[in-house]
């Protein structure tokens, strides 16, 4: 029997990169979204179902204008990241708009995910590679301690834009497994591929073939006791920050592989990542999006039925 493994995409802060859902700029030929081709990629490699993330106030908004092309195709839930799940004995202020951060995302999808899985970025485009590899690797996990994570891998050179700076975690990797991971902003200047640590070290000169990570992680269920426990630490050191802290994925991630909880094999892929971090880059993502179909890589309507249903 086919063992069931779910993708988790990240789409609590699209409203607020975009100015608000329905403003989000169709990038294929037919006016799909980047996540549409996220969910078809998924579908093709073997995934049995879709979690969105999403806050709460989006969620008609989402179902009527992503979840009803996708959901005659593959089981669907949808969680939403609120901040009910916070610690005893902790408050967010309730000022805070931006959401708590990739963790604290993966968090609130607990009780939905009870199968090997991985995360993705709802805006990013992975490339039909990644998702096979990673379902290959999902579909052949043990689930015992130390507990057996992944992480698909990029070339930086297949993942940076011409437009400015962005945020990539750099790897550093001995016999496939991660060592470590730098979450940074990387960018060309002067003819050089530069990554500054966003923990505040010091900028160092990257390979265009070095390898960074883009945010697709993948994980059994047991990572989410494992939030659960460094919650409380993430929460003290950041006291003083809690309006703008994030408690991200790839720094509990880390944290993981060093208390020997878990390893992260890295599974690196030739696809090319797209996204849209600067509205400069919609342009290239769009012919991108173009240039696949045209070679038969996507058919030109990915949904086409749904879309003449919703007409």
């Amino acid at each position: 029997m086919e063992k069931d493994i779910t993708l988790v995409i990240l789409a609590a802060g699209m409203g607020s990169r975009f100015g608000g859902l329905k403003q989000i700029t169709p990038m294929g030929p037919n006016g799909e979204f980047i996540i549409d081709y996220s969910v078809y990629d998924a579908i093709k490699a073997g995934f049995t179902k879709i979690v969105f993330l999403i806050k709460e106030e989006n969620y008609a908004t989402f179902k009527e204008t992503i979840g009803s092309r996708v959901e005659p195709h593959i089981k669907v839930q949808y969680c939403f990241q609120k901040n009910d799940n916070i610690p005893d004995g902790y408050e967010i202020p309730a000022s805070r708009q931006k959401p708590l951060g990739t963790a604290h995302a993966i968090l609130c999808c607990k009780d939905a995910v009870h199968e090997p899985f991985m995360m993705i970025n709802a805006d990013d485009f992975y490339g039909r590679d990644a998702y096979m590899q990673a379902a290959k690797f999902l579909k052949n996990l043990h689930d015992e301690k130390p507990y057996p994570y992944g992480l698909v891998s990029y070339l930086v050179k297949n993942t940076i834009t011409e437009n400015g700076f962005v945020k990539r975690g750099v790897c550093q990797i001995q016999d496939n497994t991660l060592v470590k991971i730098t979450e940074s902003s990387v960018g060309r200047e002067d003819g050089k591929i530069l990554a500054i640590p966003l923990n505040g070290e010091n900028p160092f000169e990257v390979d265009e073939n070095d390898t960074v990570s883009m945010n697709m992680l993948l994980f059994t269920p047991s990572i989410f006791p494992y939030i659960e426990q460094k919650f409380p630490e993430f929460l003290n050191e950041n006291k003083d920050d809690l309006e703008k802290c994030e408690y991200l994925i790839p720094d509990v991630l880390f944290e993981s592989i060093k208390d020997n909880y878990a390893t992260c094999q890295v599974l690196p892929t030739t696809a090319t990542w797209y996204g849209v971090t600067y509205k400069e880059d919609t342009p290239s993502v769009q012919k991108a999006l173009e240039d696949m179909v045209t070679n038969k890589e996507y058919p030109n309507d990915l949904w086409e039925k749904v879309y003449v249903k919703n007409r």
